[in-house]
């Protein structure tokens, strides 16, 4: 079983933000597997299928995004998920926007849903897929950017970026995170030719 964990922060006033990207991945991943994440349990909201053969449990904390890691914590340890088999979805200002990046373990950065994630699981040992979102120009706020209204034009970029990440989940359920990494992940060198 597989517990597919995307970050975001509950309510319409967040529902298209860029901080929001976990969401939008786990919904574009929910669409194309018919899974409904409707049930309230875990401080989250649940949806529980199959993809690629396997059975999962797709979760969006409710817990606003500094939180994230009590929802997380909650669901893994009910469901008994190995830790290899917790993928954590999130936006990331470090990589430039729809770009996608698959790591096998590594620390939270600066994204505090992330700090909280690892706080709270006390591992750092979990897949995860991350989602660019692009940095701030020089003057702009990081809140205003990462929470704030997204240009039209972005927008459809965004939700691209949805649909590469929630094939990214497929493809390490069913080829293993080795092959989805060398088929998904952004590299300078080769996506800017």
């Amino acid at each position: 079983m597989y517990l597919i964990i995307g970050l975001g922060n509950p309510g319409k006033e967040y529902e298209n933000t860029r901080h929001n990207m976990g969401f939008k991945a786990l919904d574009a991943l929910a669409s194309d597997a018919g899974i409904e994440i409707s049930k309230s349990k875990f401080h989250s909201l649940i949806g529980r299928g199959t993809i690629a053969g396997e059975k999962v449990i797709l979760c969006k904390p409710q817990t606003y995004m500094n939180l994230s890691g009590t929802a997380a914590r909650e669901c893994a340890m009910y469901f008994d998920i190995p830790r290899e088999n917790v993928i954590v979805i999130y936006d990331d200002l470090d990589l430039p926007i729809e770009a996608i990046r698959i790591r096998k373990s590594g620390g939270p950065g600066t994204h505090n849903g992330m700090k909280s994630v690892v706080q709270q699981l006390g591992i750092t040992d979990f897949p995860r897929i991350r989602i660019g979102i692009g940095a701030t120009k020089e003057d702009d706020d990081i809140i205003n950017h990462v929470i704030g209204k997204v240009p039209k034009s972005e927008q459809a970029l965004l939700d691209e970026a949805a649909a590469k990440t929630a094939e990214a989940v497929v493809d390490i359920i069913k080829l293993g995170i080795d092959n989805a990494m060398n088929k998904h992940n952004y590299n300078p060198k080769k996506n800017d030719n």
